[in-house]
């Protein structure tokens, strides 16, 4: 709600004039900014109330356009099963998804999720898919590691 439309609804619900409204709303604010030490108010209320704030000067925000993008480095706790994960995707064999399955505990869509999100989304690892004829499907970490 802004100062306007506060004021149409004052001067409605007390069935005073806009004019007489506006007056009141004026005043009610004038008290509340002289005061500003016993109340807070947020720069987005004077902002709705179209009230420019007193005592305070106008910050601008800080130009990030500019600044160089500090990229995140994922980090794999040790001995997590995370890691469990990615040792066994990095064997010459890879890891079919009942060994991972195996080695984690966790139920095989866990597995698929985590090597879709965790591995290659998050760190970035590309994940090989193979199936041999008569065999299981084989997933490995490719040996350049990470996705271009």
């Amino acid at each position: 709600m802004n100062k306007t439309e506060l004021i149409e609804a004052l001067a409605h619900e007390t069935e005073m004039s806009k004019a007489a409204a506006g007056r009141a709303i004026d005043a009610l604010l004038e008290i509340i900014t002289k005061s500003a030490s016993n109340w807070f108010i947020a720069a987005e209320g004077y902002d709705a109330l179209g009230v420019p704030r007193k005592g305070a000067e106008k910050a601008s925000a800080p130009d990030l356009t500019d600044a160089p993008a500090i990229p995140k480095t994922p980090r794999v706790r040790e001995n997590s099963k995370q890691a469990q994960m990615i040792e066994l995707l990095k064997r010459p064999d890879g890891a079919t998804l009942n060994q991972l399955v195996e080695a984690t505990g966790w139920q095989s869509h866990t597995v698929r999720g985590a090597m879709a999100g965790s591995l290659k989304k998050k760190l970035g690892l590309t994940i090989t898919s193979e199936k041999n004829t008569g065999q299981e499907r084989t997933y490995r970490i490719c040996s350049e590691g990470v996705a271009a």
